[in-house]
């Protein structure tokens, strides 16, 4: 059964690759359901049984590992049978499949029987081993039985303590049922059979392994000769220095039986001089005498390492054995766990593989199997069946075909070396094809293409990143591919400028003047970037890029207020920008400001407050003037003037107007700006009759005043106004005046909503107004359009546009869709003026932003790409000397340009992983690469690699093995 519950639509939402399946089991044994599920975000998975959810603990276990995820119902009970759902959701939708459990019951003979008593027997047996004198040895074995068996462990026949004394040995149990039997200090009378005897109750079981004790060291046919141990599956590198002219030659031996290169065999000398023998995924095989033998014409020399392969102490019943299979056909490994409740995982090499129809896993109770269907030259490799967190099986599978030597699995070149690849075919071939990313690859001056008989080569010149991709060998229906990495040679960004100076000397504008840095010849920069900011606060802003240094004159223009300003430049190129220097002192910039909206007269009544505002098109400062009397220089008028400014909106309040003020000029002065408007005052006039005199029809734009007047006679004569035949009322934005022998009707700020028939009606006479508002279109009347918009990555970007009133609707749209504010996008509005602020820029932010005014007037600042600046590494201890004694602490570190950057620590080419005896650390942009008690094994090539660049580091530790001889 399957159901899914999606709330939107698209790929993340969670699906099954693999439903569970109905299982059947017999009581007492464990039940798994497994179950592939894919999503984006990670699903969180649930399982219920019979729509109840189940919590892990006791006999049930939920697992997960990657997108497989499994329950585990230990020792089931005919009650745990019934309807399992396995749910998986996440914020773009859920899914959910069923399966049915069956548990039948056993004998009822048996069932009792179990449930009283189980005979002992070992899960997992001690293993017989061959040590040298001096050496600790450990025999371990795991026992199950009930009740709890006893262990005693013999000797030839005989007690361990009757044979040997308290000290020389221990005895002791670990979890999960683990026994174990330690000698210290081998002597050759240890050797023998030693034998566990487990009993429980009556019944009994025995397990035996033998011990042999060399009575001399191993070692003693090689001088000089070291030990040297490994896990299994583990890589083991051996390192040989040798000098001599003419070049030695060298040769490798195992056992006295020469190493020839191979699958899990690697030979080769490093960029220090090194000779290189490196065996990969080592195997219990694999453990021996290991020497390199140097010779020339004056005569020979060697060194030798005694390598000792240790196995985990729960390992497989049944190995991984070496398989053979010719092109297209399946090749099949098996293996077998102790335990069938094990969870295991496949490799090829260092890569996990997932079931697919390429990889077919089986688990069927202890047996573990892979089949590789359809082999190809690239399935050739080493395969690793891994139980979790415990033993290794390891096994080769070769592939018959025309291909019978194969490219590396990846090849990695420092840019600008050559890259070299090379195959061999079964016989001389015709019709061979080199490709990269699946383009084929043509003979030129920088490809060589190239076939001599069986050997077919291709020769990358001199590569460049751009020459990084997979390069694939063609013949027939033959194929073999590698990996070409390409890594960065390290290249520094230029230096800092100097002499940076400030001149003021002109009004509203800064003469900023600097020279290269002195060695600008070996780190040449591209551009030299300048930044302003405010002086009070504010953050970096870059304003200009020039190709050469010199002289740069900022004027007041192009900055986007009046405020004090500071400046500061930097050189940059390919490779980062450098620290930059600040230009001393501030200077005082303020923008040519045009009048937007003009003062109006101002008419009120005697007592009210007149409110006098006009609008600019740049943020700058500005002076009132009443009557020529400067406000704010004086008494500002008896404090009944206040002055306000926002953005662009400058305003003046004249408190409680009095008669005596009408006719007042009021006046605005800013740099070329001057603006001015008058006051009027009317007085309490008494009520006068009046008679009718005109008709007249206005037409105007909204938010202007509308002043309806008319002339009656007498002058004493009463009027009633109206609109579209009903009585106007009178608010704080119509008024009704007398005076004599007029009659008004003021309008202080018409708008669409005022349009219509107005009638001044004295009883037998009327006259009648027609009044229609228009609202004024919507226009754009400045904007940073025609500014750069050229940033960097993590730069503040602002995008903003003035229009011709406030109130006014916009939208904001990013390539023809329309964008909502959230934490990366905030949309402003200061008065007529609108914005779209990106606080922290992206390069997926690079786009064509517009802003669209009611429709009327668009604005269409384009973004170009934004950069992301590269990481640089701007310090590191790399030529500090890295030579140590074992147990010293080792400390690496680097420090880069900004802190989030990813790093990635590499020993001789592989990555590393922080353990106990390696760890790693970072503190802002300083990252670090700590040893805190090192090994011989730790003397190798570090690298600390960004992605862009890397720095290396060349470790000794004394006590590590190699013969510097000169011959």
């Amino acid at each position: 059964m399957v159901g899914t519950a999606t709330r939107s639509a698209g790929d993340g939402a969670p699906r099954f690759l693999a439903y569970p399946r109905a299982i059947t089991v017999q009581s007492g044994t464990d039940a798994v359901l497994s179950c592939q599920i894919t999503g984006d975000p990670q699903p969180s998975i649930l399982w219920e049984k019979d729509k109840t959810p189940i919590k892990p603990s006791g006999r049930f276990h939920v697992e997960a590992k990657g997108d497989l995820y499994s329950l585990l119902v230990s020792h089931a009970t005919p009650q745990d049978s019934g309807l399992y759902i396995c749910k998986a959701k996440n914020s773009v939708g859920e899914t959910y499949a069923a399966a049915t459990l069956k548990v039948e019951a056993g004998e009822p003979q048996e069932e009792e029987r179990c449930s009283s008593s189980e005979a002992p027997s070992f899960l997992v047996a001690p293993s017989s081993t061959r040590v040298c004198r001096g050496e600790d040895v450990m025999f371990t074995c795991r026992v199950s039985g009930q009740p709890c068996p006893v262990l005693e462990w013999e000797k030839d026949g005989h007690k361990l303590s009757d044979l040997f004394e308290t000290s020389h040995f221990a005895v002791g149990q670990e979890p999960e049922d683990w026994h174990f039997l330690k000698l210290f200090g081998a002597r050759p009378p240890d050797g023998g059979v030693y034998v566990c005897r487990a009993r429980s109750g009556s019944r009994e079981a025995l397990a035996a392994a033998v011990l042999l004790v060399e009575s001399r060291a191993l070692l003693d046919g090689v001088p000089g000769a070291k030990a040297f141990a490994v896990t299994v599956g583990k890589h083991a590198k051996f390192r040989c220095y040798v000098t001599g002219k003419p070049k030695p030659e060298i040769v490798w031996q195992k056992d006295g039986e020469p190493l020839a290169p191979g699958r899990r065999h690697l030979v080769y000398e490093d960029r220090e001089g090194y000779f290189i023998l490196k065996v990969l995924y080592c195997k219990p095989q694999d453990q021996g005498l290991y020497v390199c033998t140097a010779s020339n014409t004056a005569g020979q020399t060697l060194s030798a390492v005694q390598l000792q392969v240790k196995e985990h102490r729960l390992r497989f019943q049944v190995q991984l054995a070496d398989v053979e299979v010719a092109e297209r056909e399946d090749a099949v490994l098996e293996c077998q766990v102790p335990l069938e409740t094990i969870p295991t995982a496949w490799y090829l090499e260092d890569r996990e593989l997932q079931p697919s129809h390429k990889y077919v896993m089986e688990e069927r109770g202890v047996v573990r199997r892979l089949t590789i269907r359809d082999a190809r030259t690239d399935d050739d490799g080493i395969y690793l069946c891994q139980m979790k967190d415990k033993g290794r099986s390891i096994a080769e599978v070769s592939v018959r075909g025309m291909i019978v030597k194969r490219l590396p699995r990846k090849l990695d070149v420092m840019e600008g070396e050559n890259a070299v690849f090379c195959v061999e075919t079964r016989e001389a071939a015709e019709g061979t094809c080199w490709s990269r990313d699946g383009l084929q690859l043509r003979e030129s001056l920088r490809t060589v293409l190239k076939s001599f008989g069986r050997t077919h080569l291709l020769v990358l010149v001199h590569v460049t990143r751009q020459d990084a991709g997979i390069i694939s060998f063609t013949v027939g229906e033959s194929q073999t591919s590698s990996q070409l990495r390409v890594k960065c040679v390290k290249r520094d960004p230029p230096s800092t400028p100097v002499a940076a100076e400030m001149s003021v000397a002109e009004s509203n504008a800064a003469l900023l003047a600097w020279c290269p840095a002195p060695d600008a010849h070996l780190r040449p920069p591209s551009r030299y970037l300048l930044e302003r900011r405010e002086a009070a606060e504010g953050e970096w802003v870059q304003c200009l890029a020039t190709d050469l240094p010199s002289r740069v004159r900022v004027l007041g223009d192009s900055v986007p207020r009046e405020a004090d300003y500071c400046f500061r430049v930097c050189a940059a190129n390919e490779h980062g920008r450098s620290s930059p220097v600040e230009f001393p002192g501030s200077v005082h910039l303020a923008p040519a400001a045009r009048l937007e909206r003009g003062l109006q007269d101002v008419r009120v009544r005697d007592g009210e407050d007149a409110r006098f505002s006009l609008e600019l098109s740049a943020v700058v400062n500005g002076t009132w003037f009443l009557d020529g009397t400067r406000l704010g220089e004086e008494e500002e008028a008896c404090g009944r003037c206040s002055m306000r400014h926002r953005g662009m909106e400058h305003s003046l309040l004249i408190r409680g107007a009095r008669v005596a003020d009408s006719g007042a000029q009021v006046t605005f002065v800013s740099g070329e700006v001057r603006d001015s408007a008058t006051l009027h005052v009317q007085g309490e006039q008494g009520a006068r009759p009046g008679v009718l005199l005109r008709e007249e029809q206005r037409g105007l734009s909204s938010g202007l005043p509308v002043l309806l007047e008319c002339h009656v006679s007498p002058p004493g004569a009463l009027v009633r106004w109206l609109k579209d035949g009903e009585a106007v009322p009178l608010d704080d934005v119509i008024a009704v005046q007398a005076e004599g022998c007029v009659r008004r009707l003021l309008l202080r700020s018409a708008g669409p909503l005022d349009t219509g028939m107005y009638t001044c009606d004295a009883g037998d006479d009327a006259v009648s107004f027609v009044v229609t508002v228009t609202e004024a279109p919507v226009r754009i009347v400045s904007s940073n359009e025609e500014a750069p918009h050229t940033y960097v990555a993590g730069q503040r970007v602002e995008l903003w546009c003035q229009l011709s009133r406030p109130v006014a609707l916009v939208r904001w749209y990013k390539d023809g869709e329309e964008v909502e504010a959230d934490k990366s996008l905030v949309l402003e509005q200061e008065g007529p003026r609108h914005r779209l602020v990106l606080p922290c820029a992206r390069p997926q932010d690079t786009g064509e932003f517009v802003c669209d005014a009611s429709g009327d007037s668009v604005l269409r600042p384009t973004m170009c790409p934004l950069a992301e600046a590269p990481v640089r590494i701007v310090s590191s201890n790399e030529e500090a000397p890295h030579t140590y004694v074992a147990g010293q602490r080792v400390e690496l570190w680097c420090q880069l340009s900004r802190p989030a950057a990813p790093v990635r620590w590499y020993k001789d080419g592989e990555e590393v992983e922080a353990d106990k005896s390696l760890v790693l650390e970072q503190e802002g942009p300083r990252h670090r690469l700590v040893l805190p008690c090192a090994r011989p094994q730790d003397t190798g090539e570090f690298v600390c690699n960004t992605g862009d660049v890397s720095v290396s580091y060349h470790i000794s530790v004394a006590g590590w093995w190699h013969s510097r001889v000169v011959l």
